[in-house]
């Protein structure tokens, strides 16, 4: 009896002509809206701001590959996003040291001493700017009003603050204008976070590019939106849920760092569980913390809980 010979060979096997590169481009794509409604809103120092934080991101990723004799892979484009996301994450009026020092943090502590791409245990951008808010919360912290100049330097920009940070204190609610405000960005904050429909914009074309998938997004802000509702800031069903959506950091978190690659889950499932997860911790130091945002927090917290999720989402092949 003959017996056909097998050739069995490693994984993957699936063959596709989608690279990095591609991927992160179709991000950069995707960010641009915000990028220059950033600019547009709180000046040209935000430009600066964002463009220093990607330089120092990229170099100290060349600078490390070639300290360790690794090929050079910044072309790759994943630093660039790091250091993107990152000054989009910071206020216009920061110290230009910052986004240095976040930039530096992200690249070589958190993504370069665990692997490189794909073995980041974390958004590498979100934990820069944890570190920052907890080193220098001042700075971290000093919002500035929209200058609707983009050659405006920033430095006779009037300090406001944000719109959670009304909604915490208790004395603010929303009027029709408020909602346009942060609908189109027109509010203070971090500098890529306040246009809400240039975000939605971006997260389209990454849907419809099959960057990422529905399920984070979809169940980060519809959970936030539920629990907002129903829990109320002063008593149950007295909340703003659309516009906590629309204000702060959730879309940017939800849409283009709750969806990195390395750090979430693999099976739809598991990104559904994920998601949820990061509502309900956001809403939680939202409405009970001490601190007006909890996007970033929550996002950082779930990526720790990644492998457990993928552990009992991903089905076992038989």
């Amino acid at each position: 009896m003959n017996l056909a010979k097998k050739l069995i060979t490693p994984s993957p096997h699936i063959r596709t002509e989608t690279t990095t590169q591609k991927i992160m481009a179709d991000v950069i794509i995707a960010l641009l809206p915000a990028v220059f409604a950033g600019i547009y809103f709180f000046g040209i120092r935000a430009g600066f701001i964002m463009l220093l934080s990607v330089f120092v991101a990229v170099t100290a990723e060349a600078a490390y590959q070639r300290l360790t004799k690794q090929p050079v892979a910044v072309w790759d484009l994943s630093a660039v996003i790091t250091g993107l996301l990152l000054g989009m994450n910071l206020p216009s009026s920061v110290p230009v040291w910052i986004p240095v020092v976040g930039s530096f943090f992200a690249i070589i502590v958190v993504k370069q001493l665990f692997g490189g791409i794909g073995q980041n245990f974390m958004n590498p951008a979100l934990a820069a700017r944890a570190l920052l808010l907890a080193s220098y919360p001042v700075e971290m912290t000093s919002w500035t009003e929209p200058v609707r100049n983009i050659f405006n330097s920033g430095v006779d920009a009037v300090t406001t603050a944000t719109p959670l940070a009304l909604l915490k204190d208790g004395s603010f609610s929303p009027a029709l204008d408020d909602y346009y405000a942060v609908f189109f960005g027109n509010i203070g904050g971090s500098i890529g976070e306040t246009s809400a429909i240039a975000l939605i914009i971006g997260g389209v074309y990454l849907l419809l590019k099959k960057v990422i998938t529905w399920h984070i997004p979809f169940a980060f802000i519809t959970t936030v939106y539920s629990l907002t509702f129903f829990i109320g800031r002063d008593v149950a069903m007295s909340g703003y849920p659309l516009y906590e959506i629309l204000a702060g950091g959730l879309l940017l978190g939800a849409i283009f760092m709750a969806t990195d690659y390395s750090s979430s889950p693999i099976k739809s499932d598991g990104k559904l569980i994920m998601g949820v997860g990061c509502g309900v911790i956001t809403v939680i130091i939202r409405i009970y913390g001490g601190y007006p945002e909890g996007v970033t927090y929550s996002i950082l917290l779930m990526n720790l809980a990644v492998p457990l999720i993928d552990r009992y989402s991903s089905r076992r092949l038989i």
